[in-house]
């Protein structure tokens, strides 16, 4: 995350302000093409955190929503504002699961397991926002409106439109380096058993036997803490804004 530039926050808005403008700031003059990631709502989906999300929005007379969880706008204004000037364009995707292929886990990823996955993206230009802030967030209130419609259409139909689906096929850079780096750490891996005869002794084999061990149970760990009901609940952060984001290069 901290080479993907992430910025890390503390969930209060008083001191997470400064770390988003600086944030922010610096990608004014970042030396190549990038985009920022913005998940809006704050925290994953769950079925508990929609229930929450339902009764925030009755209380406050609020659109209820049906697939989405409310907005919490203040870094999406705080991005718009630092960002209108150097930002040609806003992406808004929505991603759906269909029917007929099971939802994509870290376990089933580890297991080299496949899902299908349906992205819809709709491009918004920058000069075409609002520009008091107020409005911006009410323009991001109405997009999840509109986001909460188009995944009652994907339910109901199993699709996005009725265009055909485009399959973008399987891009051959990252399976370069996907293999590049296996290929390196393979060999380094070889040469260290080879110089340290780590597996020649019974002593040494129970000891790569006892690493594989603690490596599996960490692995364990990393799947149960990546299950989105361990992600806050929408009810206790209700009224604490969050902005999750990440820059990376094109």
């Amino acid at each position: 995350m901290w080479f993907s530039e992430y910025l890390f926050l503390e969930r209060s808005w008083a001191k997470d302000e400064n770390t988003i403008k600086a944030g922010l700031q610096r990608l004014r003059d970042y030396p190549q093409p990038f985009w920022l990631a913005l998940f809006v709502e704050g925290t994953r989906f769950t079925q508990a955190k929609l229930v929450a999300a339902q009764e925030y929005a009755t209380s406050q007379g609020l659109p209820i929503p049906r697939n989405v969880l409310i907005p919490r706008t203040k870094g999406f204004v705080s991005a718009v504002s630092h960002m209108r000037s150097f930002v040609p364009a806003i992406y808004d995707i929505t991603v759906a699961i269909p029917k007929s292929s099971p939802s994509p886990t870290m376990l089933r990823l580890f297991k080299g397991q496949s899902s299908v996955v349906h992205v819809h993206i709709k491009r918004h230009l920058m000069k075409e926002l609002p520009e008091m802030d107020e409005a911006v967030a009410q323009w991001c209130k109405d997009l999840f409106v509109e986001k909460d419609k188009l995944l009652d259409k994907h339910i109901a139909e199993d699709t996005f439109s009725d265009q055909p689906l485009q399959d973008i096929g399987r891009p051959a850079k990252p399976l370069l380096v996907v293999c590049s780096w296996t290929c390196i750490v393979g060999y380094g891996a070889l040469k260290f058993l080879q110089q340290s005869s780590l597996l020649s002794s019974w002593r040494g084999i129970a000891l790569s036997a006892f690493i594989l061990a603690i490596v599996t149970f960490l692995m364990q760990i990393l799947i149960l803490f990546t299950q989105s009901e361990r992600s806050t609940p929408a009810k206790v952060a209700a009224g604490k804004p969050r902005m999750t984001g990440r820059v990376q290069q094109q």
